[in-house]
């Protein structure tokens, strides 16, 4: 970052998305130490790309952070601990109480990486099919199964629990 405009337009980003940055990665991992780590190895990747990426830099960061957190899942498979989640992060990740929080938390855990992250693209980011596809390099298809996949398993996981997420955009084709 060369320009005094440059930081200063990094810095007010950051200020203004950290928090959404830091629960997207929450989700992604059910940790907040993790959710940490992955949000400043995003950050840090920004840095000498913020000239080019300034006037979208969410769909780079997000892809940072999912292929980071799979590379760190593949690194340390089978040996992934969910921490408590804080209350005010459990909320305002999901909308419902602490407990089904924590519950579909512990349930996402249990997904493969990459459902965990179109699960967490879609559903919370409010990111489209083709948005998805981008970020995880992957077919629209492949995103339209897998989020189906996902979410067929989670109902499986939390039987009766009744959180339907809400599709957030029309599919794009």
């Amino acid at each position: 970052m060369r320009s005094a405009d440059a930081r200063a337009g990094f810095e007010e980003f950051v200020t203004a998305r950290r928090d959404a940055l830091f629960r997207s990665a929450y989700l992604l991992t059910g940790n907040a130490a993790d959710a940490d780590d992955l949000v400043q190895t995003a950050l840090l990747a920004a840095v000498p790309r913020w000239s080019r990426i300034r006037e979208r830099p969410e769909p780079y960061l997000r892809r940072v952070m999912v292929n980071a957190h799979i590379s760190r899942w593949r690194r340390h498979r089978g040996r992934e601990r969910l921490g408590d989640a804080p209350p005010e992060v459990a909320a305002a990740a999901s909308g419902v109480s602490r407990e089904e929080s924590l519950d579909l938390l512990a349930a996402l855990k249990r997904r493969t990486p990459r459902q965990r992250a179109v699960i967490v693209l879609r559903y919370h980011a409010g990111c489209s099919e083709r948005e998805i596809a981008e970020t995880l390099q992957i077919a629209t298809g492949t995103v339209k199964s897998t989020a189906s996949d996902g979410i067929r398993r989670l109902r499986e996981l939390l039987g009766d629990w009744d959180a339907e997420p809400a599709d957030p955009q029309p599919s794009s084709r």
